[in-house]
């Protein structure tokens, strides 16, 4: 099924420290991702693992049971995906050390970000969580620790203590905590190989890295999910890794959540382009290099950000992504087969507009969130900002002095209860859609986030144009017939 991909393994992330779908959701298109071209996911599990003992407060709300992951794993087998668990063990660490009892841990005491490498503690903490993973992961063949975006190190109190001794240095702080971890990894589970994301390595000479046991201990993750890569500095790259003596690579690009912290749909054109990218990469260094590719699809940028595309907004992305890997390239042919597979008549922008947005798991939620991100907040606008009833006769001034000529209730209340029926109807749809695969918690934030703030603007206006205007609106007019003539004759004639 590989097709003429240079990419024998192809790994769907799922990314659960934000809007982690139900298990049934799972069920549906699991085989979806399999009939696309992959053949493993990447789980980062982050809060949703059902950690216990010591561990239990890193639980979610909503974490899965144990049974949960069993049954998730019993659905990957089933769909011939092989599964790797991800748990960061040094960055990204906000849902660990936020918590009072942790955060003695934290490599700056403001920042839960980093864990601090110098204390014992924090290694025993990464390793029994890792542990636990690994329990209800028995004979995994790869276990991703994680490792990227490990701000603020060397920047605790301790670090900079050490860091003025020679021959210290960042690379070696860094290198040290990623060894002590992947020991750990390859002592107690001999055939599982640690993954680990490449960023915090780019910049480390190569004689610092080989000097170093990470590179028989670890295959490192390249990713960059840019429209635009930098082919000969990634070909550079490759070789430096080689050189240092690691002995696979592994490449990551992007289906969805990387083009804005806030993006709730998906610019399918970008993440297509990442991956053509990533083939021009895969062809120009030697075939034995790069063991697969991990399609990454962010949910938050990290544990206290929004949510980003919700995974069955990225559907479509990853369909035009996985096939694109499997192929080689994009062709007529490939883009039919993913409108096949989507069931949807174009992959064209426009089709993603209407109501008619697929036959895939989850297609209905697509079509709602399209309508609400693209139509909802600009018809707010329409009304309370550029109408000329709204703006000429009801500005902030007047709702703030409840004052307005009666007629012109007739003219903006009638449109304001239209609009606020007709998202409240949608409002209403995309909820019970939202709810047949997320988890309460998901479903309010992003109705809080993308729905509710116009459906209150609208609100405000009717409320401003209530009951308790009559009073005062019989003084406002005396007022103004006391003063004569307070209009043009065109502006009368809208009356």
């Amino acid at each position: 099924m590989s097709g003429s991909s240079p990419f024998k393994m192809r790994l769907v992330h799922l990314d659960l420290k934000g809007a982690p779908p139900k298990v049934c959701y799972l069920s549906e298109i699991f085989p979806l991702f399999r009939a696309l071209g992959a053949n493993g996911i990447l789980i980062e599990y982050e809060d949703m693992f059902p950690y216990e003992g010591h561990l239990r407060l890193l639980r979610a709300k909503h974490a899965y049971s144990p049974s949960e992951i069993k049954e998730i794993l019993h659905l990957a087998t089933l769909n011939e995906l092989e599964v790797i668990p991800l748990v960061q063990t040094f960055g990204h660490m906000e849902f660990v050390l936020k918590h009072e009892a942790l955060a003695h841990l934290r490599e700056v005491a403001r920042f839960p970000n980093t864990l601090n490498p110098h204390k014992e503690e924090s290694l025993a903490l990464v390793t029994a969580m890792i542990d636990q993973v690994m329990e209800l992961h028995p004979g995994a063949r790869w276990f991703h620790v994680g490792c990227d975006e490990v701000y603020y190190l060397g920047e605790g109190e301790t670090s900079r203590q050490w860091l003025q001794q020679e021959p210290n240095s960042k690379a070696k702080l860094c290198l040290s905590h990623m060894e002590a971890v992947a020991s750990h990894m390859r002592a107690r589970y001999p055939t599982t190989t640690p993954l680990m994301w490449d960023d915090m390595l780019r910049d480390i000479p190569e004689d610092q890295l080989s000097g170093s046991r990470v590179p028989q201990l670890v295959e490192p993750v390249l990713w960059d999910y840019g429209a635009d890569l930098d082919l000969h500095g990634k070909a550079l790259l490759v070789e430096k890794y080689r050189k240092s003596g690691f002995s696979w690579l592994w490449a990551a690009s992007a289906f969805k959540g990387a083009t804005g912290v806030n993006q709730s749909l998906t610019p399918i054109e970008h993440h297509l382009r990442n991956h053509l990218q990533w083939l021009q990469v895969a062809g120009s260094v030697p075939a034995d290099t790069l063991r697969g590719i991990i399609l990454t699809g962010w949910q938050r940028y990290d544990h206290f950000s929004v949510l980003c595309e919700l995974l069955p907004v990225g559907i479509p992305s990853l369909a035009v992504c996985l096939q694109a890997l499997l192929h080689g390239d994009f062709a007529e042919n490939v883009k039919a087969r993913v409108e096949n597979f989507l069931g949807i008549s174009s992959l064209e922008e426009m089709s993603f507009r209407s109501e008619g947005a697929g036959s895939f798991p989850g297609s209905d939620i697509l079509a709602l969130v399209t309508q609400v991100s693209l139509h909802l907040c600009s018809s707010v606008d329409a009304l309370l900002e550029r109408d000329r009833y709204v703006t000429g006769w009801f500005s902030p001034y007047h709702r703030r002095r409840k004052l307005i000529h009666p007629v012109m209730i007739e003219h903006i209340q009638p449109q304001a209860l239209s609009l606020l029926a007709r998202w409240n109807a949608l409002a209403g749809e995309l909820e019970a859609a939202l709810q047949r695969i997320f988890y309460p918690d998901t479903v309010e934030e992003w109705l809080e986030e993308n729905v509710h703030p116009s459906l209150q603007r609208l609100q405000a206006l009717l409320q401003d144009l209530g009951p308790d205007l009559n009073h005062i609106q019989e003084t406002g007019c005396m007022k103004a017939s006391k003063k004569g003539n307070t209009g043009t004759s065109q502006e009368h004639g809208d009356y």
